[in-house]
């Protein structure tokens, strides 16, 4: 059993991580760091605590889970090492390559794992991207594009989310999603080239990029908008046998939102309707239909991380992949 700090009880926390932590009977959420309101109205068998240093004191604490605003991860997972707990932290990890290899060095040092949240690898729209890419189904890959848009013209209300600051912008929030999953299907890129706007009124932060990574002979497209209002394929995959287009968001945030259980029948369960679109060559005969999606399941972040720190097995989210993505960023930014 590992028993679980919870550094932060906003969407992450209360809606993206909680409830995971409690489905999972090899966690036990122990305490939650907040200041806002009372988990124990959700959760109630955990404890409250009003700041980090009192989960770092608790030597019950194995694991502190970070889901703080992003310019404060860095200090909080550098303070938890130091105080030999492994770490769990909302993406994205860092503001920059060199506090990200900092984290990682440390932990080595000290004998701890550090996880990052990409929970998004397990949304069932690319579980069932990655089946499809993986099969070889499309033969040899020309050409994949990735969209993560949203329709919001009016600023969040969380001003945190809306002010200059490290890691602030859809860059460092969307964009570390799709940037993840280009670099788990493909590695790192040979180049890299993008630009990120001011596209809302009155904003004072990046809300658009236009990304593209060369990997040869494949082509990458990543683009992020926070003004689309009518909705695009989510990914569009081209190969010399075929193609492959998805529309459709993953369910399960709004699944949680909605006060569905990991647990529950259906959780996860995308409608027949967003099913994707396959047009490819199969041993020698043309084919066009639909290829149902993959369960969404970010339960298997959070069982992967327990059988990376109980069981010392294979980290499913490696640092150095994670550090590829901030490399990435970070040459965006420059451009």
């Amino acid at each position: 059993m590992i028993n679980v700090a919870l550094v932060g009880f906003g969407l992450s926390g209360r809606y993206l991580q909680a409830p995971f932590f409690e489905a999972n009977p090899n966690f036990r959420l122990k305490t939650v760091v907040c200041n806002s309101q009372d988990p124990r109205a959700i959760f109630p068998s955990v404890s409250v605590a009003k700041h980090i240093d009192e989960v770092l004191a608790d030597a019950e604490i194995d694991l502190v889970s970070i889901c703080t605003p992003s310019s404060t991860h860095h200090e909080l997972a550098i303070k938890s090492l130091n105080a030999n707990k492994h770490i769990l932290v909302e993406k994205p990890f860092t503001s920059t390559v060199a506090e990200a290899e900092e984290i990682v060095a440390l932990a080595k040092e000290k004998n701890k794992v550090v996880y990052i949240f990409q929970n998004r690898r397990f949304d069932g729209d690319f579980r069932t991207v990655r089946k499809v890419v993986d099969s070889g189904i499309l033969g040899e890959l020309i050409s994949y594009e990735a969209h993560y848009d949203r329709y919001k013209p009016v600023l969040n209300p969380k001003r945190w989310k809306e002010v200059v600051s490290p890691a602030n912008g859809i860059l460092y929030d969307l964009g570390a999603h799709i940037i993840d999953q280009t670099i788990t299907l493909f590695g790192a890129p040979k180049n890299v080239w993008g630009e990120t706007y001011v596209q809302r009124e009155g904003s004072e932060i990046d809300d658009a990029f236009d990304i593209r990574l060369d990997y040869g002979k494949l082509k990458v497209t990543l683009k992020s908008s926070l003004l689309v209002r009518e909705e695009g394929p989510r990914y569009v995959i081209h190969g010399t046998k075929g193609s492959f287009i998805k529309y459709g968001l993953d369910v399960q945030e709004d699944n949680l939102k909605a006060g569905l259980m990991p647990s529950m029948e259906g959780f996860g369960i995308e409608s027949k309707a967003n099913s994707g679109i396959l047009n490819a060559e199969i041993n020698g005969v043309s084919f066009k239909g639909h290829v149902d999606t993959e369960p969404g399941n970010w339960g298997l972040l959070f069982q992967n991380l327990y059988e990376t720190i109980a069981e010392s097995k294979d980290q499913f989210i490696k640092p150095e992949q994670i550090i590829e993505q901030m490399k990435i960023i970070e040459a965006v930014k420059k451009i």
